[in-house]
């Protein structure tokens, strides 16, 4: 029996030079790093890693630097989108000449296809690739593979093996692992979105693909062992801590510019992007750092900046608190509520 994908899977940034270019002693570097802090895995050429602002020898290029420096010390899961059935299984046949653990294959983007069209598309890949194959569901880039189609391809493909779902959709991962689990009891079930590692732990998944552990690796390896430890307050305390850094990274800039500027404070040259930024989102940006700066700084990953942070939200003494709780149920239990 094949052995699960488990655990926290890093989509890494890479590093650019000056000149644009990657900055393969910085990749390495990170990639150590990576793998000190605890991270399970590694997942290059995803989408934090901007697998499409690379051409397809620099996607082969950042997989076999990382290939390289891991040296076998962390599984890697290798992103392999390309742009048709033919190029995909070419990049399969690379990285496993490799000896990466997985691909993971994005479900078809740009043209918007039918489940039937969905399924043959990964059908044609399972029946040729020489790698094992996560699939990818990221439904807001791609067309979206519905839980019928999941189970149908685990079901007939004994090569595709996991799925990476980034939907956050709590009910859609539900749904799938009732489909396929008791089929592939060795089938793998990822989340790549962050803001419900924890609860999607709980329901079943076996790790996570997420954006966050490129940037504060220690914290989302600690969160994944307090879970399935079975530490649930402590577990969920962290989930409240990464959200709020996974928001900052996500939300106040585009995709995935916070998260290049949030490494950068802890200490990588990742340079500029490759998609060029306006004058309003270089401002957005700097903006940003101050807020990462200090997000980072409360977690003991970076120093306050000079100026100082804005104060945190009163912290309550664990008595007040379970006393508000307790007025809260007498209130209910009064007006018959509880």
């Amino acid at each position: 029996m094949t052995q699960r994908l488990t655990g926290i899977f890093t989509p890494n940034i890479v590093p650019l030079d000056e000149r644009g270019q990657i900055n393969e002693p910085e990749l390495r570097r990170y990639t150590d790093w990576l793998i000190d802090r605890g991270v399970h895995g590694l997942y290059p050429n995803g989408s934090t890693g901007e697998f499409t602002r690379f051409t397809p020898e620099e996607r082969r290029r950042i997989i076999a630097i990382m290939a390289d420096q891991a040296r076998g010390r962390v599984p890697i899961l290798a992103g392999a989108a390309e742009a048709n059935v033919r190029e995909t299984l070419a990049a399969c046949e690379y990285y496993a000449g490799l000896g990466v653990r997985a691909v993971a294959i994005v479900s078809p983007f740009y043209y918007k296809l039918s489940p039937s069209a969905v399924y043959a598309y990964f059908r044609d890949i399972a029946r040729h690739s020489p790698i094992d194959i996560t699939l990818y569901n990221i439904p807001m880039f791609a067309s979206p593979i519905d839980v019928p189609t999941v189970q149908r391809l685990a079901e007939e493909f004994p090569r595709v093996v996991a799925i990476k779902d980034s939907s956050g959709d709590l009910a859609h991962m539900i749904r799938m692992i009732k489909a396929v689990r008791p089929h592939r009891p060795e089938f793998s079930f990822l989340t790549g979105w962050d803001a419900v590692l924890f609860p999607m732990l709980l329901i079943g998944c076996d790790g996570g693909t997420n954006a966050t552990s490129g940037v504060v690796p220690e914290i989302t390896r600690k969160l994944f062992d307090l879970t399935m430890a079975g530490k649930l307050d402590e577990a969920r305390t962290l989930q409240y801590k990464l959200v709020g850094l996974f928001d900052a990274m996500l939300y106040s800039a585009d995709f995935p510019e916070g998260f290049r500027a949030a490494l950068a404070l802890r200490g990588f040259r990742t340079g500029a992007g490759r998609q060029p930024l306006s004058d309003e989102q270089q401002l957005q940006i700097e903006a940003l750092r101050r807020t990462l700066q200090c997000l980072l700084a409360e977690e003991g990953f970076a120093d306050e900046p000079l100026e100082g942070c804005p104060p945190g939200p009163p912290r309550l003494d664990p008595r007040e608190l379970d006393a508000i709780v307790q007025g809260v149920l007498a209130e209910l239990k009064r007006r018959g509520l509880a």
